[in-house]
This record gives C-alpha cells, sequence and structure tokens, in this order.
C-alpha cells in the first residue's frame, strides 16, 4: 500500500467516478481503475460496487475511504511542518556558550538571530569548555561555542581571535609595563577560571613551555568576581583582550601578554556528519555574516 494509490482511491470517491478521478489526477481512466484493483487485491476485500456509471462504497471501502483521508492529511501536515521549519517558522537552536566572553562576541548576535527568526527557541547552555565538548559530542546540544584547537570529531567555523591580557592591580610592581610574560609574572600568584574552561588549559600550558609553575591562588566562574580579587591585589588574572577592556577601571592595570600561543581562538563547532537543523544552519550563516 502506497500514498500514492490511496489519494487515487479517495479522488475516486470524492469524485463520483473513475473518468471524473483521472482528470483530477491526470491519468488515464485505466490506470486509475487498475489502482483501485490493486489496493482491493492488497486488502483482500472490495472497497467499491460499480453500478454502471456510478460508484459506491462498500462497508471495507467505508473504512479504506476513511482510514486513507486521515492518513493523506498526516502526509500534507508532514510536509507543512517540514516547509515551515525549511522556512525558519519553528524549531530549536540548542547551542552552548561559556561564560567567558560571550557577552561581548555573541550578544549582538542573539539579538540579530532573535529579530530574524522570532519563532524559534533559543535553548541556551552555558558551561566551560570541557562540558560543552561533551554536551557537543553527546548530542545535547547542535552548536558549541568552544576554543580552538576544536577535537577531530567536530567540524568548526572561526569567530574570533583575541590575544590574552593580563589584569593585575594598579599598585602591582609591573603596573605601567607595556606588555608582561610569565616569566615577569612568576612570582605573582594567578587567579584563574574554574576547573573546566579551556582558557586555564591556554594559560597552563605556555607557563610549562616557560618552565614557570604559578602560584594559583582563588579560582572563580564570576567575572566581576575576578576583578574585584585583582583589584584588591590578591593576583593576577587573564583575560581576552575585548573582556579586559569592558572591564577597564583606575584601579587595575591592564597589560597585553608577551607569550606566544596564547591567543582567545573562539570558534563555533557542531559534530561532523551529524544532521545539523535548520535552525543550527541559520545561526552559522548569521555568525559568518557577522563576522564579515
Amino acid at each position: 500500500m502506497n500514498l500514492r494509490t490511496l489519494r487515487i482511491f479517495v479522488e475516486v470517491v470524492r469524485q463520483g467516478g473513475f473518468s471524473q478521478a483521472a482528470a483530477t489526477v491526470s491519468l488515464t481512466q485505466s490506470a486509475i481503475s487498475k489502482a483501485v484493483r490493486t489496493l482491493e487485491e492488497e486488502l483482500g476485500l472490495p472497497l467499491l460496487n460499480r453500478l454502471g456509471h456510478r460508484i459506491e462504497l462498500t462497508p471495507a471501502g467505508e473504512i479504506a475511504y476513511r482510514r486513507a483521508q486521515t492518513m493523506l492529511a498526516e502526509r500534507q501536515d508532514l510536509l507543512v511542518e517540514l516547509d515551515e521549519l525549511k522556512g525558519l517558522q519553528r524549531g530549536v537552536l540548542r547551542i552552548g556558550i561559556p561564560p567567558v566572553g560571550s557577552g561581548v562576541v555573541f550578544a549582538a548576535m542573539f539579538a540579530a538571530y532573535r529579530s530574524r527568526y522570532p519563532a524559534i527557541e533559543i535553548a541556551l547552555l552555558e558551561h566551560g569548555g570541557q562540558k560543552l565538548n561533551q554536551c557537543l559530542h553527546d548530542g545535547e546540544i547542535d552548536v558549541a561555542a568552544i576554543l580552538a584547537p576544536v577535537h577531530a570529531d567536530f567540524d568548526f567555523q572561526e569567530v574570533r581571535i583575541e590575544p590574552l591580557v593580563a589584569l593585575m592591580s594598579a599598585s602591582h610592581p609591573l603596573a605601567g609595563s607595556a606588555r608582561v610574560d610569565f616569566t615577569q609574572l612568576a612570582s605573582t600568584p594567578f587567579i584563574l577560571f574554574e576547573g573546566g574552561f579551556a582558557l586555564n588549559r591556554i594559560i597552563l600550558d605556555a607557563c610549562e613551555r616557560k618552565g614557570v609553575q604559578p602560584k594559583i591562588t582563588a579560582r572563580s566562574a564570576q567575572i566581576d568576581f575576578i576583578v574585584d580579587l585583582v583589584a584588591a591585589g590578591l593576583g593576577v588574572a587573564f583575560f581576552p583582550r575585548m573582556l579586559a577592556e569592558k572591564h577597564r577601571r583606575a584601579d587595575i592595570w591592564l597589560a597585553p601578554l608577551d607569550e606566544p600561543h596564547t591567543d582567545w581562538h573562539m570558534t563555533l563547532a557542531w559534530r561532523r556528519q551529524a544532521y545539523l537543523p535548520p535552525a543550527a544552519r541559520a545561526w552559522l550563516e548569521l555568525a559568518a555574516q557577522m563576522q564579515q
């Protein structure tokens, strides 16, 4: 049984005969008759009584006609829903972003996306880089904003590259320096983000390359709190430049980090060869447009 045969049968009933149905579905009358016979043979019961040029439904035909109408209506609903999805009239954008820098990088993008696709629900997940990688791998989200390097299981597109800046108290001995490196900062306690934040990996890997063993005095997921700790003289922290500039204040000195391979390299990643919903594809397209 196929939907094409059911549609022919329904049209025969609606039009009251084979010749009338043939004109509606653009087939010959013999093709119409053959399709109905095939359906009757498949179901094992007669569906129509042929009364000259008229037809009437048998009891089995009544059931088949009612069910066929439902099935064809469901098919139409399916096509409408898929068309709406393709046209982004509905759907869900399942996206994960990190707490560090997302406001600066993605706030305007979310506003533009909402304006362009108001019917799309945005399901936002906020975690550190390690957790976002796991959520993306497990299919809990369709797109994740994660730092490079990106796992081989994911495809990605670049979003933004920012150098790291050291934040220190205005009373720190190195305050006023044009640039600093980890050798100069070796005796200063570090204030890092909580475990699981990919930015920590960039900093600690760079320290290892320099042979520096940092003393970590505090960890936090709260950017404003980290800035307050720096201002209080508890230690030095490291932010992407655009985030550091956003938190510039009189009691803090910002010094670009003079270290190779420590750029904050934000990407949008998705599972390689996995189905990417239209809402997610639209987000990636918008991101690419806004980076031009």
